[in-house]
């Protein structure tokens, strides 16, 4: 396998004739990919109803659609009239894909994981965008939410909804990742799937006023170098953000993929920090306090530290390093048959942009380059993909990030001679899948 970015991975010509290969399948296998998909789901998620059983519930619509009868010839019966779904569109009954959620002994306190697998193109549908909460969602009336900014600053103030809306607002394309995405690969292989091994990342069209716009409102003063963003839920979340991140590029969000945002995204403010782990982007966002130093809250002294090889604990870790995942094929699926397939998958750093993505299938001994299917943007997600030809012989598969910085994707093994065993978060290393001969996808550790 050649190391050559330049040269770009091709099909053979007997591949394709044999195979269209649009869905990252051959034409006459009996099982579809969206199939193959919907089995990986099912085998995984216990206390929780999986795609494939709801899909097998004909008597009950997914969540998010309406349960229609279907004709057995669409063009010969009158279909649904407009406005039927009140104004608030649904998506169609035959669509199961859901968020899982983490066993955990409150809900409250819980997450949820984005199907990877299953998402389209590079923007996660809001109902499907990751959750994790400390203190359950609220309910928050717009009308009576205000947020307000004051510390070491001229003029403290406080902005409505309304002052807000009223600022000029720019939208961006960034990924949020969970600093615990992945945490429970540190010991041993344990995620059965995509879903829960890499779940805790979703992708979003931000729209809101940058933070720079409110500081240039009240003045910030010469010693002012950290800001403590507090939330509005029943945990009263906080965390110390450095100043220069917030003048840089970070937003305080009211609108994601094209509406308000979701209750469990942080309706109605959010503070978007691009790059940054996720629990420091405060939804339910209410109060922001200008200081010249960190405020040491709970969750940046007891929570939210790294625990090095050495004992010692690093804090403000906030940047997410680059990291790469191969969505399809993934844990829990099973390949038909020897013959042609699209591996295709995700990557991101919180670092700049994604360079390139390489794809290794004999575990690391070597490398290629992947197709780019996005154009990568700062802060940002983007798809790849590489034609494998699968001789039926079992493999290993792997891919890896580079981004624009220079920085590469460790290995498990350069990670942990850095990290040790016994760290919860920023877990990047390369995922390894292993394809058994029967072709059964296996998470493995290599």
């Amino acid at each position: 396998m050649s190391n050559d970015r330049d040269s770009e991975p091709t099909i053979s010509s007997n591949v394709e004739e044999d195979c269209p290969c649009r869905d990252g399948m051959k034409p006459h296998v009996e099982l579809s990919r969206r199939g193959l998909l919907m089995s990986a789901v099912a085998a995984s998620a216990s206390g929780v109803m999986s795609a494939t059983a709801m899909a097998a519930d004909k008597t009950k619509a997914p969540p998010g659609a309406a349960l229609y009868d279907v004709p057995d010839d669409p063009t010969k019966v009158m279909g649904r009239g407009v406005h039927e779904d009140g104004g608030y569109g649904t998506r169609s009954q035959f669509e199961t894909e859901v968020r899982e959620k983490e066993d955990r002994p409150l809900d409250a306190t819980s997450w949820t994981y984005t199907p990877l697998a299953a998402t389209i193109g590079n923007l996660t549908p809001s109902g499907l965008h990751f959750e994790r909460h400390h203190g359950g969602i609220p309910t928050i009336d717009p009308s009576r939410h205000d947020l307000y900014l004051h510390g070491l600053v001229d003029v403290a103030k406080k902005f409505t909804m309304a002052d807000i809306k009223s600022l000029p607002s720019i939208t961006r394309r960034y990924f949020i990742e969970c600093s615990g995405n992945t945490l429970f690969e540190w010991q041993k292989p344990t995620g059965k799937n995509v879903q829960f091994t890499h779940g805790l990342l979703s992708t979003s069209e931000w729209t809101g006023v940058p933070f720079a716009a409110l500081a240039r409102q009240v003045g910030l003063k010469e010693n002012a170098a950290w800001v403590l963003a507090e939330g509005a839920d029943a945990a009263v979340m906080t965390r110390s953000i450095p100043l220069d991140k917030l003048m840089s590029d970070a937003l305080i969000a009211y609108g994601q993929n094209g509406e308000a945002l979701r209750p469990e995204q942080g309706y109605p403010l959010r503070l978007i920090l691009p790059g940054y782990e996720g629990n420091t982007q405060i939804k339910w966002l209410r109060r922001l306090q200008v200081s010249n130093r960190p405020f040491q809250t709970h969750e940046e002294t007891a929570a939210y530290t790294d625990l090095m090889k050495d004992g010692r604990s690093k804090q403000f870790t906030l940047q997410m390093d680059p990291k790469s995942v191969i969505t399809f094929p993934s844990g829990e699926m099973m390949l038909p048959k020897a013959g042609f397939y699209l591996i295709s998958g995700i990557a991101w750093t919180g670092r700049g942009r994604v360079n390139a993505v390489d794809i290794s299938l004999d575990g690391g001994k070597s490398w290629a380059p992947a197709r780019l299917d996005t154009v990568p943007e700062p802060n940002c997600t983007v798809r790849f993909s590489y034609p494998w030809h699968w001789d039926g012989k079992p493999a290993v598969l792997q891919s890896r990030c580079i981004d624009d910085a220079g920085n590469v994707q460790p290995t498990r093994t350069d990670l942990i001679k850095v990290r040790g065993l016994h760290s919860v978060y920023h877990y990047n290393a390369i995922q390894s899948w292993a394809v058994a001969a029967d072709g059964s996808v296996s998470n493995v550790h290599v």
